[in-house]
């Protein structure tokens, strides 16, 4: 099979995504880079509804992205396979699954307010998985805009070592241009780019701020500290790729993508220092207890990440990327999971959601392909003679319940086919059957996820729903623990008998850990493993009736039985012995908690302020920008259920907030 493509071309790609808290300007930024690289030919608007990424009907009405887009174009040469991310913390997961298959980042900040809730959220995410980044400080035309105060921010609050290479030409509404203090000239934009030397009246501050550049880059990059006081622009540009790509320093573009002002050098930014696919390591899996790497080599077996699965009117989409080897159209790939081969019918290169068929995809490649029918998001397909298994990425476990129910009977069976497509394209969504009410109760990650769902079942499967009001996900953990808590499962029914006997410490943790101290072989090990899958089963529901998190169970003995002692026995035996000893225990019921950050003119402070308190929230800082407060406070979930109708209400409509996953804590007796 002739390779897609050879390593010198794919040293020419960048797989990149755009993060940033929401309203920061992500969508914007995406829409000025396919307008720059002339992959479109008109500038969408977010406001407008005509963005490419934001194609959504639900995007466009709300103007924020919900889902994630890849789209593709060409700058200078270079393949650029971008993805825009949500910047909704409901959303979050959508990142997650985005950040696993990427190998670089641009991280927008807002030029006002600097680094917001969601954005340390998505920086956190993004070091999770060592994605490289850099920092374009955006909106530097509004009133207010601060570089330097947004440069402080990304200093003191990601831990992230900034390194400034443009100085804004002009403030707020005459912000014209940058100086690039890498090759020390100007950039400005009228009707387009117009590059220049750096005018008189900011050469004097060109050069000292060129000089604490160059500080900044010998003290963390030997080869420029041999070259340092005068660092050449090859040298400094060839350091600034090494400390971006390690991580050790984040090189900070700005402009105002809105205005079309910074694009062009943002994608030389992109080109300049982020990864291609052969800089980053090679992948690395497993098979049949074995770790393996791939190389990002299109002679190599084939190997992809499933990160996105959509249903569109022409079918189902499968997003992949493709780590190493080549897959043509018409080829066979294996579901390392589940051992099913499927069948390539199409490969699509993405533009959103419109796509362009091409006969193959290789290394390095984002594409979506027609054929798979049973693949889900997280899942490895490699080739059928060279299996490999990836980590997939993680979602983590919807706070928020609502009921649903199908207006008439007859779409019973609709909505609950629709549900199923709806968690098979977002694995952070999960449904169940709530074993009391017999309802129907879809979780996710938040109220507007959940609304973001349940429109989507009336707009694309045209059903007409039900819903119930929102339920927080409560949890349970152990406050004091029981020692040597005995449990004995004997059943004898007629044929082969049941016998364990087990022996639980149990103490209060952070997670679920089960350890063994078990002597002798009073307990086989084989049965030691049973013990503690019948531990976990034990954990979906405590005295309360809530799953049960936090607590630290030690195996310290047993007995068995000659003939009557088996697995099964000593796994049924672990979940009932945990749910005896939790009742014996004293344990706590959690609640989910968030912080919020509210934005409010200064008069509307003390009527925001008195609602907070009543919806029991812990104020914990409180700033002055300006003529308005942002007030940041910790606030049970359940606190914050139509919240944005009653800010707007005691705000006249100026108020705005956001939120972040801030854990759980114990709810008051």
């Amino acid at each position: 099979m002739r390779a897609v493509r050879t390593t010198e071309t794919l040293a020419r790609v960048r797989n990149l995504g755009i993060l940033a808290h929401v309203d920061a300007g992500k969508t914007t930024t995406t829409e000025r880079i396919l307008y720059a690289t002339g992959t479109t030919y008109k500038r969408g608007e977010v406001h407008d509804g005509t963005t490419v990424t934001d194609f959504d009907p639900q995007e466009r009405d709300r103007g924020i992205t919900i889902f994630s887009a890849a789209v593709s174009c060409v700058w200078d040469d270079h393949r650029l396979n971008l993805i825009d991310t949500p910047g909704h913390v409901d959303f979050s997961v959508e990142v997650e699954r985005s950040l696993r298959v990427l190998d670089g980042a641009v991280a927008v900040f807002d030029g006002v307010a600097g680094v917001e809730p969601q954005s340390e959220s998505v920086w956190r995410q993004a070091d999770r998985y060592g994605v490289p980044r850099i920092a374009f400080v955006n909106k530097l035309d509004r009133a207010g805009a601060d570089l330097d105060a947004a440069v402080e921010s990304i200093r003191t609050r990601l831990s992230a070592v900034p390194l400034v290479v443009q100085l804004p030409i002009g403030r707020e509404d005459g912000f014209t241009g940058v100086v690039d203090l890498v090759a020390m000239r100007s950039l400005t934009w009228e009707d387009e780019l117009k590059r220049g030397p750096i005018p008189d009246q900011l050469r004097e501050e060109a050069d000292a701020r060129r000089r604490r550049l160059e500080e900044a880059v010998a003290e963390l990059h030997p080869l420029a500290l041999e070259e340092f006081p005068n660092l050449s622009e090859a040298t400094l540009t060839a350091a600034l790729r090494d400390l971006t790509r390690t991580g050790a320093g984040l090189v900070v573009l700005c402009g105002s993508a809105y205005r079309n002002r910074g694009i062009e050098p943002l994608l030389d930014a992109v080109v300049a220092y982020l990864p291609s696919p052969l800089d980053v390591p090679a992948v690395r899996g497993t098979w049949q207890g074995h770790d393996e790497e791939r190389p990002a080599d299109p002679e190599a077996p084939f190997a992809g990440l499933v990160f996105k699965v959509s249903a569109t009117p022409t079918g189902r989409l499968t997003y992949v990327r493709v780590y190493a080897g080549t897959l043509a159209k018409g080829g066979h790939v294996l579901d390392a999971a589940t051992g099913r081969t499927e069948r390539i019918s199409r490969i699509l290169r993405v533009q959103a959601d419109r796509h362009t068929e091409v006969p193959r995809a290789g290394a390095g490649d984002i594409v979506a392909l027609v054929g798979p029918k049973a693949a889900a998001t997280g899942a490895t397909l490699c080739a059928p003679n060279a299996p490999l298994l990836l980590e997939p990425p993680t979602s983590p476990e919807p706070v928020v319940s609502m009921a649903v129910e199908a207006r008439r009977g007859t779409d019973t069976e609709r909505l609950a086919t629709a549900l199923a497509r709806s968690v098979e394209e977002d694995p952070a969504l999960r449904v169940r059957t709530d074993r009391e009410t017999g309802q129907t109760l879809l979780s996710g990650m938040g109220e507007l996820h959940l609304e973001v769902a349940v429109e989507k079942l009336r707009r694309d499967y045209g059903l007409a729903v039900n819903v119930g009001r929102p339920q927080v996900a409560y949890r349970e953990t152990v406050v004091s623990g029981t020692e040597g808590f005995t449990y004995r499962h004997v059943k004898q029914d007629g044929g082969a008998g049941q016998f364990a006997v087990v022996v639980l410490d149990v103490s209060p943790g952070e997670d679920f850990e089960f350890t063994s101290s078990v002597v002798g072989g009073r307990v086989p090990r084989e049965y030691v493993r049973a013990v503690e899958a019948g531990c976990r089963d034990a954990l979906a529901e405590g005295p309360h009736g809530h799953p049960v998190i936090g607590a630290r169970v030690r195996l310290t003995d047993g007995a068995t039985h000659s003939k009557d002692s088996s697995e099964f026995a000593f796994r049924t035996a672990g979940k009932l012995a945990l749910r005896a000893a939790l009742r014996a225990c004293v344990t706590a019921v959690l609640e989910p908690v968030v912080e919020v950050t509210v934005t409010v003119p200064e008069g509307a402070v003390g009527s925001v302020l008195g609602d907070l308190t009543a919806r029991r929230a812990r104020v914990t800082d409180s700033a002055t920008r300006g003529g308005t407060v942002v007030v940041t406070a910790v606030v049970p979930l359940s606190g914050l259920f139509g919240y944005a109708t009653r800010l707007r209400s005691r705000s006249q409509g100026r108020g705005t907030f956001s939120t972040r996953p801030a854990g759980y804590a114990q709810v008051p007796a």
